[in-house]
């Protein structure tokens, strides 16, 4: 079993034996919990709402942060621990690999700079994959992510706006087939608003995959 967190925004966590992944940690309800200590922290892009808490949380833990080569080099400047990856290759960890997959998105620091393509991981954690989609559009090349295998678990943005809307996120679980989709990046501000309720209805109704809705805060063993 895998405990997920969702913190809020695009912000979640898995946890498994000693491993614990931090994915894109910006938390809208406030300072991360100093007992919160993440063996590795993964970061989809450089905008704020999803670099978040990044450099303090490496900073305060020792644990590194997994980003692109011009992400993580942004990030070591400012003293933080980063691994540089980029697209195509995986990364070896105890608890299996992570895959820096693409996003059709952008990506700048907080102040303007630019930090290369956006990304989303799959991420091989012991014995089943999940995919944290990042902040992006729906795009064919979709298809391809289950060429690693089965896809356990998949965050999708639905949002709009900036990223897919419920339409296309459900055009994106057509496409990856998961076995459990978790809505990711709405409702944390008024241009992001959406009803989760009828997202899970229609995936529900038109895929094999199901919808968990958690809360901002909830935690799950899934």
């Amino acid at each position: 079993m895998t405990r997920v967190k969702f913190w809020g925004h695009a912000f979640c966590s898995l946890s498994q034996e000693e491993q614990t992944l931090a994915v894109d940690p910006y938390h809208p309800q406030g300072p991360i919990p100093e007992s919160f200590f993440p063996t590795l922290i993964l970061v989809t892009h450089g905008h704020g709402d999803h670099l978040g808490e990044a450099v303090n949380l490496s900073r305060r833990t020792g644990s590194p942060i997994l980003g692109t080569f011009e992400l993580a080099e942004y990030l070591k400047e400012r003293g933080a621990s980063a691994i540089d990856g980029n697209f195509g290759g995986k990364i070896a960890f105890p608890f299996g690999w992570v895959k820096i997959v693409p996003a059709v998105h952008t990506s700048t620091s907080p102040e303007g700079r630019p930090l290369g393509n956006p990304a989303g991981f799959l991420v091989k954690l012991f014995n089943r994959i999940f995919y944290h989609a990042g902040d992006t559009a729906l795009f064919s090349d979709m298809a391809l992510l289950k060429n690693e295998g089965k896809i356990f678990c998949a965050f999708i943005p639905i949002g709009g706006h900036y990223t897919m809307g419920p339409e296309e996120a459900l055009e994106a679980v057509k496409i990856i087939e998961p076995e459990i989709v978790i809505p990711i990046h709405y409702n944390t501000f008024p241009l992001i608003q959406q009803n989760p309720s009828i997202f899970k209805e229609k995936v529900e109704q038109g895929t094999g995959s199901k919808v968990l809705i958690l809360e901002p805060g909830q935690e799950v063993e899934i």
